[in-house]
């Protein structure tokens, strides 16, 4: 690799995508943070780096206003950058193996209430192509908890209305089945029967949620959306955060008492430990609604 004077941030980066499988998004973080680390070495050869340079760069990161979030994932980046170094014994050692990782606080995320998701679900107008399939969209993403980009970048071959149940495919490709429900499934028969070919005319496309033009819809259009339709829901777009309605999803299904594995599968985490944050949600509000209601809370 190297030593055929191949850029070694180049070929990382090309390796996260193509033999990993992560995202282009998770690419163009890690871009970032190794370009931030390029510049701070100053025309120092990266494979000489020492931990030494690599406390430098995140004490001079953190001076600079770097949260502890960024940090760890400069470091997590920094870390997967020297293992890939070794593994093809461009370094002899990673610099970043006595560099701890800080402690980074746990911040809950936000969700709606269910009346918030109801007044949400309601407010696009069916009576229009354009308020069906974003009824079908709200309805769909609420039913399964999907990431918007799950959402946006599905084909009409993975919804089985027959079925019941969609294929997503997560972080790294990552294929699973979610199930559909009775109201997302009336929503997407009637987008598919009534809207979606008035948005194809004589056009073929095998994306399933299509923009007034035909073209697929993508994570910009949907959230310009959901925005418009929480400000008619009296939400506030403040609060219409990408993914507020998958934690929604997990949040309010653990506190009907679905299984954490199954809505670990379904949500498609790879670790049960990323699924448990929604574990402290329903606790803290179990926690408030004792205080507040019980007689010596």
């Amino acid at each position: 690799m190297t030593g055929q004077g191949r850029d070694p941030i180049q070929a990382f980066l090309d390796h996260i995508v193509v033999e990993k499988g992560l995202s282009l998004n998770t690419r163009l973080c890690y871009k970032k943070d190794l370009s931030n680390f390029l510049e701070y070495m100053a025309g120092k050869d990266l494979l000489e780096a020492t931990p030494g340079d690599i406390s430098g760069f995140l004490k001079y990161s953190s001076e600079r206003g770097l949260s502890a979030r960024s940090y760890a994932r400069a470091l997590v980046t920094l870390r997967g950058f020297y293992k890939f170094l070794a593994g093809k014994g461009a370094v002899n050692e990673s610099p970043c193996l006595k560099v701890d990782m800080p402690k980074v606080p746990q911040k809950l995320p936000e969700f709606l209430s269910i009346a918030e998701v109801e007044r949400l679900l309601s407010a696009p107008s069916p009576d229009t192509a354009l308020g069906l399939r974003d009824k079908a969209m709200l309805e769909t993403l609420y039913a399964t908890g999907l990431r918007v980009s799950e959402l946006t970048n599905l084909r009409a071959s993975n919804i089985s209305l027959q079925g019941g149940y969609l294929t997503a495919f997560g972080k790294g490709s990552r294929e699973r089945m979610v199930p559909l429900g009775d109201a997302a499934m009336h929503w997407l028969k009637r987008y598919i029967d009534e809207a979606r070919p008035s948005f194809l005319g004589n056009r073929r496309s095998g994306a399933l949620f299509l923009t007034s033009r035909g073209a697929s819809m993508t994570r910009q259009n949907f959230w310009t959306m959901i925005k418009k339709y929480a400000i008619l829901a009296g939400i506030g777009r403040a609060r219409c955060k990408p993914h507020i309605i998958r934690h929604s999803f997990a949040t309010h299904l653990l506190e009907r008492g679905a299984d954490l594995r199954i809505v670990q599968a379904m949500l498609g985490h790879a670790d049960i430990s990323t699924t448990q944050i929604y574990t402290h949600i329903t606790n803290e509000r179990l926690k408030k609604l004792h205080k507040g209601k019980h007689p010596r809370g």
